[in-house]
This record gives structure tokens, sequence and C-alpha cells, in this order.
């Protein structure tokens, strides 16, 4: 069984994003408190099965529906069933992503920077 945060404090490094899913994130800067990813997902595109291991500030850039799909292939988020999507240049927070892989539903990129907190 795979360790998780969630059951023991500990994140595995790997398979982290820059890496697992490097076609679709890359690395803006990086140093001991922050890490800038830019991510990219075209429509129909779906990542490789990454993590997000720190929280982080998202910016999107474009927005376009998406579904999140857990390590076993089941359905975690389907941005579809939200009510109002972010509009661009909104800014939200995230929590650190397990073990997941996202496919984007919609007609255009789904385009974010990820700010995230290194802890």
């Amino acid at each position: 069984m795979q360790n998780n945060r969630e059951t023991t404090g500990y994140w595995p490094k790997e398979p982290d994003a820059l890496t697992a899913s490097a076609g679709r994130h890359k690395s803006l800067f990086e140093n001991d408190s922050v890490r800038v990813i830019d991510a990219v997902i075209p429509p129909g595109e779906i990542t490789a099965l990454h993590t997000h291991r720190w929280p982080a500030s998202l910016y999107i850039l474009s927005w376009s529906g998406f579904i999140r799909y857990g390590a076993q292939g089941n359905i975690l988020v389907d941005s579809r069933n939200s009510a109002t999507p972010p509009s661009p240049r909104t800014a939200l927070w995230s929590e650190p992503l397990a073990l997941h892989q996202l496919k984007n539903t919609g007609n255009e990129n789904l385009h974010v920077i990820s700010v995230e907190m290194i802890t």
C-alpha cells in the first residue's frame, strides 16, 4: 500500500507533477519557499498520474471543464457539476493533491499558474 498524506503525514516525492506529467507541467521558478508551475492541459488531453505535494494558490489564465480521477480511476471532481466556473484572472486555493489524473473535457485549454507553498 502506498503512503499518503491523509493517513501517514508523509507525501511521496514521486510521481511529482513536474516529472510524471512533464508535458503538461513546466517549472517557472523554485526556491526553498515556493515553486511556480505553469500547467496547460489542451482539450481532450489527460495528464499522467501525478501528485501536488504542497498547498498552492492557483491563478486561472484560461478555464475549461475537467474531470479529476483518483489513482484507481474513480471520479474525484467533475467541474461540469459546478454552478459557476471561475473566470480567467481569478485566484483560487488548493490543498495538496494526492495521486490523480486530470482530463480536459472542454473546448479550451485549461491553463493555470500554480504557486506551491513548500513546507
